[in-house]
């Protein structure tokens, strides 16, 4: 069994016994804390309220001795109120009841955005935006398992792999007049492209309608 040493003792004694804790050391202040009206805590912020009034003309020292005996209180207040657990890897933790005082913000409220072309139709039509990831997947009920709408072995490349692909007669025959020799299984394939071209056809115009418009407001 180990033996404390005599620092260790003092540091036990001036925990445990309450007539030592409260008797003030020479050359350190008691840890006893009493003021004519009582400190309140807001222990969530870790917050001490000291109603005291200073003296007319406060000193250093004055105001040095009320932030000590605020600071003392605080802790005393935590250490006899709030429970102390001990974790095996995060040490000894203390739990804070939720703060009571709402603080003041740092830096001022952002400021909203204006809003895009798209939000602003949206909103005319009565548009509303789906949650991030709502709709990605379909059921199939051929395979019987559920698979992306788009994209690789997506729903919208039904067709394109299949040995035996109906043909579109008028297609077909608009085709065979163009004299375009493409092949009927790329036609979705194609259309998709072109889907892609005439977005980006748009998506450019519009930047340079907005460009010519100038900054709104």
């Amino acid at each position: 069994m180990a033996i404390p040493s005599s620092t260790e003792k003092l540091e036990l004694e001036s925990t445990t016994s309450p007539s030592v804790s409260e008797v003030a050391k020479p050359g350190r202040p008691s840890v006893t804390v009493t003021k004519p009206i009582p400190y309140t805590f807001d222990l969530g912020n870790l917050l001490c309220n000291d109603a005291n009034p200073l003296p007319h003309a406060p000193t250093a020292a004055h105001i040095s001795s009320a932030a000590r005996d605020c600071a003392q209180a605080l802790i005393n207040q935590l250490l006899t109120t709030c429970p102390i657990a001990s974790h095996p890897t995060d040490g000894v933790l203390m739990t804070l009841p939720p703060p009571t005082f709402a603080l003041p913000r740092e830096k001022p409220l952002p400021v909203a955005k204006p809003p895009t072309k798209w939000e602003q139709f949206a909103k005319k039509k009565g548009i509303k935006d789906k949650k991030r990831g709502e709709g990605k997947m379909v059921f199939d009920e051929a395979s019987g398992e559920w698979v992306p709408k788009w994209g690789y072995k997506g729903r919208n490349k039904d067709g394109e792999g299949e040995w035996l692909v109906e043909v579109d007669e008028k297609k077909e025959a608009e085709r065979e007049k163009e004299g375009k020799g493409k092949s009927l299984r790329g036609e979705g394939r194609r259309d998709r492209v072109e889907k892609v071209k005439r977005n980006e056809r748009k998506q450019r115009a519009n930047e340079r309608k907005a460009r010519k418009s100038g900054p709104a407001g």
